[in-house]
């Protein structure tokens, strides 16, 4: 892939918390629908990861804020990889979040792996699913990482 992955989505009102600005769980929620456009545009559909028995199941979120989005405010989330085992059964994502001015909002870096839903444990992804995940362009700390169960 020759240029980073984004999608603009705006601030709705469930989205926001009491003191209001976006909550944290709306990042995360953003997150998981920008991954997820991501692989519906790779050919991986909902519904292909239903046919394949497998889907991302995420282990760990890290949320650093940097400024505040408001109700209506356009938010730009950009996904990038971060890290990978050899096999790509696990993963780490990160997503950078841009106001209107283009100026970085906030980070969430998930870590993750593939479930095989059918034996409830880690997998390795099918090759085209891996040849997606490639094209994603890396982060400047993306790292190799170590090889172990769930």
């Amino acid at each position: 892939m020759s240029e980073l992955f984004s999608r603009t989505f705006h601030v709705r009102w469930g989205d926001m918390d009491f003191n209001a600005h976006m909550s944290n769980t709306a990042y995360l929620d953003m997150a998981g629908d920008t991954r997820m456009l991501f692989f519906q545009g790779e050919g991986f559909p909902m519904s292909e990861f239903e046919r394949l028995r497998i889907g991302p199941v995420i282990m760990r979120d890290e949320i650093d804020y940097f400024r505040e989005f408001r109700l209506l405010d356009p938010v730009t989330v950009t996904l990038a990889l971060a890290g990978s085992t050899e096999d790509f059964s696990r993963f780490r994502l990160r997503n950078e979040f841009f106001n209107a001015e283009k100026k970085l909002a906030a980070r969430v870096t998930s870590t993750g792996a593939w479930l095989d839903l059918a034996l409830r444990k880690r997998t390795a992804p099918p090759p085209s699913l891996v040849e997606a995940m490639k094209r994603l362009l890396r982060t400047e700390d993306f790292e190799v990482l170590p090889s172990r169960s769930i």
